[in-house]
């Protein structure tokens, strides 16, 4: 079982609650740092978010190189995303930051005994959170967020709600380009293959295949991209050379995989890992020759933009520059707050409204919710208005008379204008680092936004309770000014 956090002072260890945090930086540390320490200082949350941890994170074996606690875990993977930085980055800061140590409970010495962390120990125990973790700890800060911005139970929000694309870690896709990447993952399996067994013959001209290869998707990019006389004719002389060669080694790949050892575990990862990279070559050989020879237009249900991160997706959305990710719907309420998050798996905005009302309206009572024209249909404005007061849901196209009276309300107009305000919130979560998602693979995508989204709400909270102190102590001067003012008074008049 991985520790909690060692309460028990020591020699090395500190107090998280007297951590001393600036109140007049306009770094975004201290806010982050401050939302922590309440979290921290408030025992039944903190409890609560240690359980939540224990049961979402895998569980430590006894043996090997010491884990995090899981206090330690939570607060660097908060700093990494509020602050936007790599994992070197949050290495240094978490051996050289002394306000970070200390909210890590470290207490810095001069001796030989100061704690200090690795890279790689950091890394895997950072990314062993979870989406569904995070999305539990998210509910337990918002409610301490509505504490801090004086939220009574009596209450209802006013929320706001938007989509945005995350872009993923990927190269802008071609299917010629795809298909050198499938190939060169391909040689790079056998590479690692032939290191185990050096005896595996055939493969001499290893370095060969690759350099013909990339030559040949190099060329055929040149002439797509180019202009010139005779281009079809060009584009289809290339791409038949460079088919014949995939071709080859496709071909060569399915009758050496035959002779391939599988000893172990490690062999037959090896030969699936191969076997899925053929696959992609054949699909994108197929491809190839379809567009290129054949003139076909390829349905969009059939691309693939990564063999890597093969979740992503071709976001266009009106902009002139399409993007490559995941988007992403968020709910924030009028204390800037997200409530909610979702990442949309191939869905139009107008897809996701029933099922988000559902998720958001078991949990909160709602005065007035906002959308933009992309999240409209006529179900789902009737949904809302049997459900809330003021759902604001402007029509795509022209309205007829009944919507056009009631979207000239003057409520409807004043709640439509509040709307902008989400665009301030993911430009915000954007500089928190959901602009572009640099883990690989799902998993780590969906940790990645949902690190973002609460790295974001406990900045909020920490930025008001910076404010928040701030005022507390400007109270206090002047009440220490007028008195000194009042003492003054009554000494002249004694006089």
């Amino acid at each position: 079982m991985r520790k909690r956090f060692d309460e028990q002072n020591s020699l090395f260890t500190y107090d998280i609650a007297d951590a001393q945090i600036p109140i007049d930086s306009r770094d975004a540390t201290p806010a982050l740092f401050a939302a922590l320490k309440m979290l921290w200082t408030r025992s039944e949350d903190r409890k609560r978010v240690l359980n939540l941890l224990d049961e979402f994170l895998p569980t430590k074996r006894p043996t090997g190189r010491k884990g995090l606690d899981l206090w330690q875990i939570l607060v660097l993977a908060q700093c990494r995303l509020c602050l936007n930085i790599s994992y070197d980055r949050l290495h240094y800061m978490a051996n050289q930051d002394i306000l970070l140590r200390h909210l890590l409970g470290i207490r810095d010495l001069e001796n030989k005994g100061a704690i200090k962390w690795g890279y790689q120990r950091i890394y895997d125990n950072v990314t062993l959170l979870s989406d569904d973790a995070l999305k539990v700890i998210n509910t337990v800060v918002l409610q301490i967020g509505h504490d801090v911005f004086k939220k009574k139970e009596t209450d209802v929000l006013d929320l706001k709600t938007d989509s945005f694309a995350v872009l993923s870690n990927v190269h802008f896709p071609t299917d010629y380009n795809l298909l050198w990447d499938s190939a060169r993952k391909s040689l790079d399996t056998v590479v690692k293959i032939i290191a185990k067994y050096p005896e595996l013959e055939g493969w001499r001209k290893m370095k060969d295949w690759l350099r013909s290869l990339k030559n040949l998707s190099r060329a055929l990019g040149q002439v797509c991209s180019g202009g010139g006389k005779n281009k079809e004719q060009r584009v289809q002389q290339v791409t038949k050379h460079y088919l014949d060669k995939c071709t080859a080694l496709y071909n060569k790949l399915s009758y050496e995989q035959e002779k391939m050892p599988k000893e172990d575990m490690e062999d037959v990862a090896m030969q699936v890992s191969l076997t899925e990279f053929m696959s992609l070559m054949a699909k994108h050989i197929d491809l190839v020759d379809r567009r290129l020879l054949q003139g076909e237009k390829i349905p969009h249900q059939e691309k693939l933009f990564s063999i890597f991160e093969q979740y992503t997706e071709w976001i266009s959305k009106g902009k002139l520059n399409p993007e490559l990710g995941k988007n992403v719907a968020i709910t924030t309420d009028q204390f800037g707050l997200i409530i909610d998050y979702e990442i949309m798996e191939s869905q139009s905005d107008s897809q996701i409204v029933i099922p988000l009302a559902d998720r958001i309206l078991v949990n909160y009572e709602v005065g007035s919710w906002s959308f933009d024209k992309g999240f409209w249909h006529k179900d789902n404005k009737a949904y809302l208005i049997d459900k809330i007061e003021h759902p604001i849901m402007p029509k795509k196209g022209k309205p007829n008379k009944e919507e056009q009276e009631y979207e000239s309300n003057e409520s409807f107009k004043k709640l439509r204008n509040k709307h902008s305000a989400v665009e301030s919130n993911i430009n915000e979560l954007e500089h928190r680092g959901l602009d572009r998602c640099p883990d690989r693979t799902y998993h780590h995508f969906k940790r990645y936004i949902g690190l973002g989204v609460l790295a974001y709400n406990l900045h909020k909270i920490g930025k008001e309770l910076l404010r928040l102190e701030r005022e507390r102590i400007k109270k206090e001067k002047n009440k220490q000014a007028k008195g000194r003012e009042k003492l003054k008074g009554n000494i002249a008049r004694a006089a």
